[in-house]
């Protein structure tokens, strides 16, 4: 029997390289043994390698790459193996990565789906603590997670925080980054992480003050945030007593909301915490295939909000909203309606890009109701915090997530309405419905028509 030993719980590299040559070689799977590292070995005890494999290449289905890149990452210590077997199973059946009813095949799928959970609540639930080293500035985190994911999370953390210093603590490593280097660690401990600093109760602030207990469903937040999560997450530990205190708390939000004020005024740094929080959303399913979350941007002060339907191609590659074909087209419409882009909200009701892929070509998808409620939450969020005097719904689903119900464009275009928060809102067509009419009168008269939409909505707002 061969004896495998890879360098480390997630060395893909290694065991694709080893596993081509044993498929080359025709050895089988049940004649292999994978080990890690210095990891004891008694299941082998007396065995030794035999001579160097053989090299060469051969084609698998790339949906098999992508499968194994994952399921790599699971701590079953049996997925080496499996994985093997698999492959050799591809060569004679290359369709089989298509019978999601063969138990091989789901078995995997299962490890890969645990790992891509994983990997999101990481970006979701680790909490930065600001400590002070020689002087500088470094933010410190722990995180437990369930499997081998932390080397193949670096990657996010540094496109994300690029000009921090930081580190990751987690049992099995820590990674460190410099502004410039990446670098790793040993593993660690909870004792070693800071215990809270000034952004952490400014975190918890916010979190007080945009809580609302009427719509929490303990159900849907133990799914989404599961318990093992909240010693690392200072705003959990008010979750209890704000529940208990439902109706002060209400009231005194009501006065907060009036007086437009967050930690003694510091509403900048509240929607910063509020965006970084989103960027690791996975309320719903559609973030497992967008580039990012694009959140909302612009004064968090500003009298007039926009609400769009979702990102596009361009926007979910920008990470910013408006700025493809439709965003051209808002971008002169409210210069001509005399309104100030720099000085207004701008969001979408959903915040990651729903597509169908033809081709090489991603083609916009319209969100569906349920991907419209699971996106609400941060729009609540937004409201509460730039608390607009007119908040403009740019089309049929910006104005379902604001109202809550499907709204008829036709119907309710050219007035004022109250929103169930209070709050005033107008409705008016998504900039892209003037790119789609099929002649240039058609374009003339309902750009027309959505320029004076602006200008009164603009005209409420001030």
């Amino acid at each position: 029997m061969r004896v495998i030993t890879l360098e480390a719980e997630d060395d893909f590299g290694g065991w694709r390289d080893t596993v081509r040559g044993l498929v080359i070689d025709h050895v089988p799977p049940d004649q292999v043994g994978w080990q890690v590292g210095d990891e004891p070995g008694e299941l082998f005890a007396g065995q030794v390698q035999l001579a160097p494999l053989a090299t060469g290449v051969f084609s698998v289905p790339r949906p098999f790459i992508d499968l194994a890149r994952k399921a790599i990452l699971h701590d079953d210590r049996e997925r080496f193996a499996l994985l093997h077997t698999l492959l050799v199973r591809l060569r004679d059946q290359p369709k089989l990565m298509e019978d999601q009813a063969d138990p091989l095949v789901r078995k995997l799928e299962g490890f890969a789906k645990a790992v891509r959970r994983d990997i999101h609540k990481m970006r979701a639930f680790v909490r930065f603590r600001e400590v002070h080293d020689d002087g500088a500035t470094r933010y410190v985190a722990w995180f437990e997670p369930e499997f081998h994911i932390v080397r193949a999370n670096a990657a996010f953390f540094v496109n994300r925080f690029a000009t921090m210093r930081w580190s990751i603590l987690t049992p099995q490593l820590a990674i460190h980054w410099d502004g410039k280097r990446l670098t790793e660690g040993p593993g660690a401990t909870k004792a070693d992480a800071p215990e809270g600093d000034s952004i952490e109760a400014m975190w918890k602030t916010y979190y007080a003050s945009i809580f609302n207990p009427a719509r929490v469903k303990v159900g849907a937040m133990l799914k989404e945030m599961p318990r093992k999560y909240w010693k690392n997450m200072p705003e959990t530990t008010l979750v209890p007593a704000l529940i208990a205190g439902a109706q002060a708390r209400e009231s005194e939000m009501v006065a907060t909301a009036k007086a437009k004020t967050i930690s003694g005024g510091n509403i900048q740094a509240a929607w910063e915490a509020l965006r970084e929080e989103a960027m690791g959303c996975t309320r719903c399913h559609l973030h497992r295939h967008a580039t990012q979350t694009v959140f909302g941007e612009g004064p968090v002060d500003a009298d007039l909000m926009f609400v769009g339907e979702q990102p596009g191609d361009q926007e979910d590659l920008a990470g910013r909203p408006f700025v493809g074909p439709a965003g051209q087209v808002f971008d002169r419409a409210m210069a001509d309606a005399g309104v100030d882009r720099a000085r207004v909200y701008i969001t979408n009701a959903v915040k990651h890009f729903k597509y169908e892929l033809r081709g090489k070509r991603r083609i916009h998808s319209k969100p569906d109701a349920g991907e419209i409620t699971a996106c609400r939450w941060w729009i609540d969020q937004e409201l509460a915090l730039v608390k607009p005097k007119m908040t403009v719904a740019l089309g049929a689903t910006a104005a379902h997530s604001l109202f809550g119900k499907a709204m008829t464009i036709g119907r309710e275009r050219g007035r004022a309405l109250e929103l169930p928060d209070g709050g005033m809102a107008w409705i008016t067509v998504h900039p892209s419905f003037l790119l789609r009419l099929p002649d240039e009168a058609a374009r003339r008269e309902e750009y027309a028509k959505f320029v004076a939409d602006l200008k009164a909505a603009a005209a409420a707002a001030s």
